[in-house]
């Protein structure tokens, strides 16, 4: 498996350091209710302008601040702490939360871009005095109006959407977990209830995926969420349960990376992604496991075979240099400890 290491960081935070700030071609997450409601995406978003949507601007702040956190003598480092002192304002950040109030802005990235909203925010809180201490209380105010959104929203979804694209339920509660663990207790034991709600019963899973357009695997999310809510004795039973023929490598789909046949396309360029997004929910399920359980290794194995075949296209064309290589991150970063 590639090994992250500061010259491949350096690599990626560069890739995202030029998109950051590229506003266009800039595809918007917007419903208009009057002419004073056209404005370009750097008026309305003075942060998250960039990257061609608003969620891929969050996350693409995300990468970049967890890169120079894990390597903060890579020759970007000091770059991306002098753009976050610029950028992670508490002004910014009063814009863009302002922008929430806005009538119709209910389902506005909603919960993709919620959740990448929190472990940004998450990120930048553990960045210490030396290193930029005001980005996370800055941000805070934006984290916590998303916080309040998934707390209102969660007990009035009746059923979680399974597809693997912006709307997945299982992604966005794994990311918001996360976040929540640390800053909003009554969220995470909120998360934790729905997602025995919706998943816990969930037996044989056929994975018949991918559709032509997705970035996630329904099947491989939905465990790695379940992994963060459960034990490892109670994972390990519902586990064999969900999916009980992987020994045999079955479902085939679950093994077999997408091929990706025109990278210029924005909804194509997606599979690679999705390769990258199951390399990583592979290896947090692997770590679940434990490496004594048989499918520890298949597993293991599974996720090297999907790297390879799409982080060395990560800066093949926009369409896809917009955003990948927050999901080549996520796929090399050590699955937390459980």
């Amino acid at each position: 498996m590639t090994i992250l290491d500061a010259a491949l960081a350096d690599r990626f935070a560069r890739l995202t350091l030029g998109h950051l700030g590229q506003e266009y071609p800039h595809k918007l997450d917007q419903v208009l209710n009057g002419p004073a409601d056209v404005a370009t995406p750097s008026a309305l978003h003075p942060i998250f302008y960039g990257s061609f949507d608003w969620h891929s601007c969050v996350h693409g702040w995300w990468q970049i601040l967890r890169l120079a956190r894990l390597f903060p003598d890579m020759p970007v480092a000091a770059d991306i702490r002098v753009r976050a002192d610029t950028m992670l304002t508490v002004q910014k950040v009063a814009v863009e939360t302002a922008y929430l109030a806005r009538p119709g802005s209910a389902g506005f990235e909603r919960p993709y871009g919620w959740a990448w909203a929190l472990a940004l925010h998450g990120e930048a809180m553990q960045h210490d005095d030396s290193f930029g201490a005001p980005w996370g209380p800055a941000l805070e105010p934006l984290a916590r109006a998303f916080a309040a959104r998934f707390t209102a929203f969660l007990p009035k979804l009746t059923y979680p959407i399974r597809t693997g694209t912006h709307g997945n339920t299982a992604f966005a509660l794994l990311l918001a977990h996360e976040w929540a663990d640390v800053h909003d207790p009554a969220l995470a034991d909120l998360i934790v209830a729905r997602a025995h709600d919706w998943f816990a019963d969930d037996r044989g899973c056929q994975a018949w995926e991918p559709g032509g357009d997705e970035f996630l695997s329904s099947a491989l999310s939905e465990a790695a969420l379940m992994s963060r809510v459960l034990n490892r004795s109670q994972f390990t039973v519902w586990f064999g349960d969900f999916l009980p023929h992987l020994a045999q490598g079955q479902p085939t789909t679950l093994f077999t990376p997408a091929h990706v046949s025109d990278r210029s396309d924005g909804k194509i360029a997606h599979l690679d992604g999705l390769n990258l997004s199951r390399a990583w929910a592979w290896r947090i399920i692997a770590a679940a496991l434990g490496d004594q359980h048989p499918v520890h290794a298949i597993a293991q194995r599974a996720a090297t075979h999907h790297i390879a075949a799409s982080l060395p296209h990560i800066a093949d064309d926009y369409m896809g240099t917009h955003w990948l290589a927050t999901f080549a991150l996520l796929a090399l970063l050590p699955p937390p400890s459980v």
